[in-house]
């Protein structure tokens, strides 16, 4: 009989990894290695401590430890900074193998590759790479981003976080929440409201070192999953901002930064996808190894048509996002960024189908499947805040309908525009 985690790691090394040969998305043999390295780091140093983390809402630690001993957590990060200097497709493999054992440690990463650092290197000027971007290479710095507010979480452009004028650099006011990893981070993106902004005009961001004066955590929210990665309420009261540390001017009389900053999170939301994808793939293995070893009236749970129609489902639905992944990732190209409508169909899929994969893993362990001694249960309340985070479900689903009734089309090949 399956025990809680005797067999855990065993079975995450008897489905093998993901494999296209012979399709435009084949892995090379770099990015093979790749993967192979983030899934020993996974399942030898993540894996054991993640039911840890969950119970105890410890920050892990050991985790990013464990990532930057590997030299995983810079890749994203150019070479000249001390990074790798690789892109979406490369995070995109590191983030759903650790995602397939512990979708709260694959955050630490997320925020690296994904996050505040990526928007430096790409949007930043020379002085803000030359300060942050060797600190997040080495792993030596954490980083966050301040978006949400009480009152602007999907509606960001209902921001109130404001910059004044102070000679010749800035004040910053603001309270931003669900900022994740913010209790423990060394610095925060914030957008925010340059003088004289309204509406989308004249929002842009700066970089925060949140050793700052002025600067406070003032708490943390209690979740229902990604545990170890708690969301901090973070405010910044006249914190001083230098011209050094502004990433994108917010000019009054246009929302073009606001938009260059809407269009660079299309890189977070495809490593939640990546996440989402291999946190419902270590899901679909445990259930799979479950019904081989639970015996039932003489035969295993695997020989049941009925159960074998599910774990079809389950896998068509996990692949399909995934595809749809891979195409979003590769079509940014070595360091561009995601194409928007592909990007928001990825992670509609990617949190779609984790929702449906991690719900029938649960019901096919039974009860087990609902005791948090077996790690099921643990992967479905993770992804469930994936599909909250970087823009909901219903948000991209918004984006994805307008685009498409306006003459927008993916980019496949069976696609032709109906409006001409």
């Amino acid at each position: 009989m399956l025990t809680p985690a005797s067999h855990y790691r065993r079975l995450l090394g008897t489905i093998g990894g993901v494999s296209f040969e012979g399709i435009p998305f084949e892995e090379t043999e770099d990015q093979q290695a790749l993967r192979q390295l983030a899934r020993d780091v996974a399942e030898r140093e993540l894996l054991p401590r993640a039911r840890h983390w969950d119970e105890t809402e410890e920050f892990p630690q050991a985790s990013l430890d464990a990532l930057r001993d590997a030299a995983l957590i810079g890749i994203t990060i150019g070479e000249k900074y001390g990074g790798m200097g690789m892109g979406d497709v490369e995070a995109a493999i590191v983030l759903e193998e650790l995602g397939r054992v512990d979708v709260s440690s694959a955050i630490l990463a997320q925020l690296i590759f994904n996050g505040p650092p990526r928007a430096i290197e790409h949007l930043g000027s020379d002085a803000l790479r030359e300060r942050w971007l060797p600190m997040a290479a080495s792993g030596e710095a954490g980083f966050c981003i301040g978006i949400s507010e009480s009152e602007a979480g999907s509606a960001v452009t209902h921001m109130r976080a404001q910059l004044t004028r102070d000679g010749d650099g800035f004040r910053l006011n603001a309270y931003k929440n669900y900022v994740t990893g913010g209790h423990k981070a060394r610095a925060c993106l914030v957008w925010c409201r340059f003088p004289a902004s309204e509406g989308a005009k004249g929002i842009g961001a700066v970089v925060v070192d949140l050793e700052s004066p002025g600067v406070e955590v003032t708490g943390t929210h209690v979740k229902m999953g990604l545990r170890g990665t708690s969301e901090a309420e973070l405010a910044f009261d006249d914190v001083r901002v230098e011209e050094d540390d502004v990433l994108l001017f917010g000019d009054p009389d246009n929302s073009d930064s606001f938009k260059r900053l809407i269009s660079h999170i299309n890189h977070e939301r495809c490593g939640n996808a990546a996440m989402c994808i291999g946190a419902a793939q270590g899901a679909l293995e445990y259930a799979i190894r479950y019904m081989s070893e639970r015996v039932v009236g003489g035969r295993p749970l695997a020989d049941i048509q009925g159960l074998q129609w599910k774990v079809a489902d389950m896998a068509t639905q996990l692949d399909a996002a995934r595809l749809l992944m891979l195409r979003a990732v590769h079509l940014a190209g070595p360091h561009g960024t995601p194409p928007a409508l592909e990007t928001a169909m990825a992670k509609t899929a990617a949190n779609l189908a984790a929702k449906f994969v991690c719900d029938e893993a649960i019901q096919l362990l039974g009860g087990y499947g609902y005791s948090r001694e077996y790690p099921v249960e643990r992967i479905y309340r993770d992804i469930r805040g994936l599909c909250i985070g970087a823009g909901t479900i219903e948000i991209q689903r918004n984006f994805i309908g307008s685009n498409l009734v306006k003459g927008r089309i993916p980019n496949s090949p069976s696609w032709r525009n109906p409006l001409r």
